[in-house]
């Protein structure tokens, strides 16, 4: 694990990448299991691909830039990943996949994807949005036919020190990095 880590945190860069506080929560607010079948769109490095592979059945991984899909690529081969497809496609249009449990956007203008998500997602199914700003919250959410909205938040980090029976927080907050909105297929 320790190794997983460090690769993790030697990613080639390129479009800005999911924080892993962020991720962890996503993940332990949608209902995948190793048998699911999920989409990642806006692969951008690939992050939030790699960590849901270590932990579903196959991931189909979108992103319609083909040098940040090249990235992914190739930060996912540092892994040795197997369970992972890569599409040079734009979801606006279309979702090859049906029957998906989640689905993942780090993407401008989500909105646009929630009639193809709608056709690929199973009923029950799961969706996140990843936003950097309030306004895209809201427009989203007025968006919402066909889903049940679950939760909108974001996630703020702040590490404490301890030391005897002192403790205090450390001085450095990891603040807003972008809001979650978890919605549910009807």
């Amino acid at each position: 694990m320790k190794d997983f880590f460090k690769k993790i945190r030697s990613l080639k860069r390129g479009p800005a990448i999911m924080k892993e506080k962020d991720i962890g929560v996503i993940l332990s607010n949608v209902d995948i299991d190793k048998d699911s079948r999920v989409l990642d769109a806006g692969s951008g490095t690939g992050l939030m691909t790699i960590y849901l592979a270590k932990f579903v059945k196959r991931v189909y991984s979108y992103d319609s830039n083909k040098e940040f899909l090249k990235i992914a690529q190739e930060n996912s081969k540092r892994f040795n990943l197997k369970n992972i497809t890569f599409r040079n496609k734009d979801v606006t249009k279309e979702i090859i996949e049906k029957n998906l449990d989640f689905i993942n956007l780090d993407m401008k203008d989500p909105e646009r994807v929630l009639k193809n998500a709608e056709k690929a997602l199973k009923q029950g199914g799961h969706l996140t949005a990843y936003l950097p700003n309030i306004t895209q919250v809201i427009d989203f959410c007025k968006s919402l036919k066909g889903f049940r909205l679950i939760k909108v938040f974001e996630v703020i980090e702040r590490e404490w020190k301890v030391s005897g029976n002192l403790a205090r927080p450390e001085n450095i907050i990891i603040g807003h990095t972008a809001f979650i909105v978890v919605i549910q297929k009807l």
